[in-house]
């Protein structure tokens, strides 16, 4: 009876709006308690051995990175740098904002602080500009999902640490669909663009790419660093995100000042209740799986996939189909911590790739935080714009459909993922 109290208690939690944590914690608890012979103190074990993790470790360190340098002032010469390079599409201001988006994908390995950077910015600016309010917001959510695809990667380095699949390599594995999904939402934004008749913000001047480029220079180098480590075998993906936050204090402090010795308490206490709240989730969510890999829940629901189809095509979009329902109702991690161990059972049958199912399994999720009631992308949008979450839906739908077209692509091209993997080992 175990595994049926553990399902059913946290399905009540999750019908009763219980948070996430809360839920997947509780329901471990009344399984330990009412359905197995281990005693409770298990719990609290199980709790920091789930979290006590030297890679789990770079979590905190990104997070803490991405704050500093979106108050360092990093953010702002993105933005310009970008507005040089994409200004003068049809509907450049919304173009700047993926663009922005993605380069700042480049330092974070967070989704909703992506979003929460450039959209601070780049909403109000697009508003002033003319644009509607949740046609911005839209914009700015959908761009700011590529935060998890392309590397650094929050959801990828929990993958990682869940599958041991290299984390280098996950990381490499996710830089040309997140150059293929930003291209395509800027195709999608330029052409709602037109339709609405918003027009370029600025016309096409090389020299202004230089200036600008010129400028955003230090803010480029921590992509640079932080994968230019990873790759050339210098750091590990903690490490990285180590040297990442020293880099982003040294340039906010000493090179731009826009950041000073009162503003770092501040900072480090923004960025660790992030930190806390995924960490948490983490802990509390390796309990639910340590009970569920005793009661063998992954490979019985696995087996529930297979007996449907064999298949590999069929169960590829049955996995597909499963992550994205998962990705609308269920957190990130807490997805990804419940689901990884039974689409990693399918491994075999799906004859793919362990590094290509992290970046299918994280692209379902990137787009799982574009759909309500979990989608943190579009819940942050909505407020910096101050729109109902109704209004921002309705914009997001043909950025939702050229997303689930690039995750087709993905899903059944394995050349686009495994390319730039294959060449680090």
């Amino acid at each position: 009876m175990t595994a049926e109290i553990l399902l059913a208690t946290l399905l009540i939690l999750f019908l009763i709006d219980t948070p996430i944590a809360v839920a997947i914690g509780m329901a471990s608890v009344a399984a330990i308690a009412f359905a197995s012979d281990f005693p409770l103190q298990m719990v609290s074990q199980r709790l920091i051995s789930g979290a006590d993790s030297f890679h789990l470790l770079a979590v905190p360190l990104f997070m803490y990175a991405g704050t500093i340098m979106e108050a360092g002032g990093i953010s702002r010469r993105l933005i310009d740098f970008a507005t040089a390079l994409v200004g003068w599409l049809p509907g450049g201001m919304a173009a700047v904002a993926v663009v922005s988006a993605m380069f700042f994908a480049g330092i974070s390995g967070s989704a909703a602080a992506d979003t929460a950077a450039v959209g601070s910015i780049m909403i109000p600016a697009m508003k002033k500009g003319g644009y509607r309010s949740d046609f911005a917001a839209a914009v700015q959510a959908s761009g700011g999902s590529i935060g998890i695809i392309i590397p650094p990667s929050i959801p990828m380095i929990i993958f990682g640490f869940l599958t041991g699949a290299s984390v280098g390599r996950l990381f490499t594995a996710g830089i040309l669909p997140g150059i293929m999904i930003g291209l395509s939402l800027i195709a999608v934004s330029s052409l709602v663009s037109q339709q609405q008749g918003y027009g370029a913000q600025a016309s096409f001047s090389a020299a202004e790419v230089l200036r600008t480029g010129r400028r955003a220079v230090l803010a480029l180098g921590a992509p640079a660093i932080i994968l230019g480590g990873i790759l050339s075998g210098i750091f590990t993906a903690t490490e990285s995100a180590g040297a990442a936050v020293v880099y982003g204090l040294a340039v906010g402090m000493l090179v731009y000042r826009q950041i000073g010795w009162r503003d770092l308490p501040r900072l480090f206490i923004a960025g660790s209740i992030t930190a806390a709240i995924v960490m948490f989730i983490i802990a509390c969510a390796s309990v639910f799986s340590w009970l569920a890999a005793i009661e063998d829940i992954p490979a019985r629901l696995a087996g529930g996939l297979l007996a449907l189809s064999d298949n590999r095509i069929v169960l590829l979009l049955l996995v597909n189909l499963v992550l994205l329902a998962a990705g609308t109702f269920v957190e990130t991690t807490a997805a990804l911590i419940l689901l990884v161990p039974m689409i990693v059972a399918l491994l075999p049958a799906l004859d793919i790739d362990l590094v290509q199912l992290g970046v299918i399994v994280v692209t379902n999720l990137a787009i799982g935080m574009l759909t309500p009631p979990m989608g943190i992308c579009l819940i942050v949008s909505a407020s910096i714009s101050g729109d109902r979450l109704a209004q921002v839906c309705r914009q997001i739908v043909p950025f939702l459909l050229v997303l689930l077209v690039d995750l087709a692509v993905i899903t059944y091209w394995p050349p686009l993922t495994m390319t730039l993997a294959a060449a680090f080992r």
